[in-house]
C-alpha cells in the first residue's frame, strides 16, 4: 500500500521542480480568448521571445512548406499561414522548450513529442468537427500536455518510472495501470497537477487527468483528448506504443462515433502526423 501523505509529498515535490511555463505562452493564451485581439498583438508577443521566433521561422522555411521565397518575419508568416496556424506553432514550440534535454529514465523524448503533437492536432480537428462549444485551441493545448506527467516521472522519479515501464511491457498492460501499481498514481494525475500549477483552467487540467478514464470524460474537451489519444495509437505510425482501447460509451456519444468511425471521418491524417514529426524535430534544436 502507498502512504497517501507520502505519495502526495513526492508528487508535489516532483511537479514543483518542473520549469515554469513561459510568460509569452500565457500572453498568447490570453490573446486567444480575447475575440477583439488583433494579429499584430500576436506578432508582438512572439517577437519578444527570440528563441520562439527563430524556431517558428525555421519551421516555416523548412522543405515541408516549400515557399518560393524565404519568410524572414513573423508578420509575413501570419499573412501566409493565418493567425491560428502560427498560434498553434508558437504554443507547440514553447511547450517543447519546457522539456528537459535528457531524462534519467531514458524516456524517448522525440517519440514522446511526436505523439503529443499528433494528439494535439487530432484533438483540435475533432473539436472543430463536433462543435458543442469546445474551443479547438484549448483542445490542442490539452492534447499537447496530456502526457506531460510522464516527463515528471522520468525526470524526477526515474527508478519508479523505469519499474513501471518494465511492468507494463512484461505484463502487456497499459503504462498508466503499471504506474498506479508502482507509484500509486499515473502520469495523467501528475500531468493534471502540473497543468494546475501552470494556471491552466480546471477544465483543461481535468481533460489531462481523465485521458485514460473514459467514464469520467464528462466534457467535450475531455472526450476529444481521450479519442485523439486512441486515434493516434491506432494509426500504427510509430507514434506511440500501448494498448488500443475502444472508445467508452460516453466518449463515443460526445464525439459522435466509434474509434474507427471517428478516424474515417477525419480523413487523411498523414499531414497532421508529418507536421508533428517536423515540429518535434525542429523544436528540439535548442538555442543553436
Amino acid at each position: 500500500m502507498h502512504d497517501p501523505s507520502e505519495l502526495n509529498r513526492k508528487i508535489s515535490e516532483a511537479v514543483e521542480k518542473m520549469p515554469a511555463f513561459p510568460k509569452s505562452v500565457q500572453k498568447l493564451l490570453l490573446l486567444t480568448r480575447d475575440i477583439n485581439s488583433q494579429p499584430k498583438e500576436l506578432v508582438s508577443v512572439i517577437e519578444t521571445d527570440p528563441v520562439m521566433m527563430v524556431k517558428i521561422l525555421r519551421v516555416l522555411n523548412s522543405s515541408y512548406y516549400n515557399w518560393p521565397n524565404q519568410i524572414t518575419s513573423i508578420n509575413r508568416s501570419v499573412v501566409y499561414l493565418g493567425v491560428n496556424t502560427i498560434k498553434n506553432l508558437a504554443l507547440s514550440i514553447a511547450t517543447i522548450g519546457v522539456l528537459p534535454k535528457e531524462n534519467k529514465a531514458g524516456l524517448d523524448i522525440h517519440r514522446y513529442l511526436v505523439h503529443s503533437l499528433a494528439v494535439a492536432g487530432i484533438a483540435r480537428l475533432l473539436s472543430a468537427r463536433i462543435g458543442m462549444g469546445t474551443d479547438p485551441m484549448d483542445c490542442h493545448i490539452a492534447g499537447l500536455l496530456h502526457d506531460f506527467g510522464k516527463i515528471v516521472f522520468a525526470q524526477f522519479m526515474p527508478e519508479e518510472c523505469i519499474a513501471a515501464i518494465t511492468l507494463s511491457k512484461k505484463n502487456a498492460i497499459p503504462l498508466y495501470l503499471a504506474e498506479q501499481k508502482i507509484i500509486g498514481v499515473d502520469h495523467a494525475t501528475a500531468g493534471a497537477i502540473l497543468a494546475e500549477r501552470w494556471q491552466f483552467p480546471k477544465s483543461l487540467a481535468d481533460s489531462i487527468r481523465f485521458h485514460h478514464d473514459g467514464e469520467r470524460c464528462d466534457s467535450a474537451m475531455s472526450a476529444c483528448v481521450f479519442a485523439a489519444n486512441m486515434i493516434c495509437k491506432s494509426l500504427a505510425a510509430g507514434l506511440a506504443s500501448g494498448v488500443i482501447e475502444e472508445l467508452p460509451p460516453m466518449v463515443a456519444a460526445r464525439c459522435g462515433g466509434s474509434l474507427a468511425e471517428l478516424t474515417r471521418s477525419l480523413g487523411d491524417l498523414s499531414k497532421t502526423v508529418e507536421e508533428a514529426k517536423l515540429f518535434a524535430q525542429i523544436g528540439r534544436l535548442h538555442d543553436e
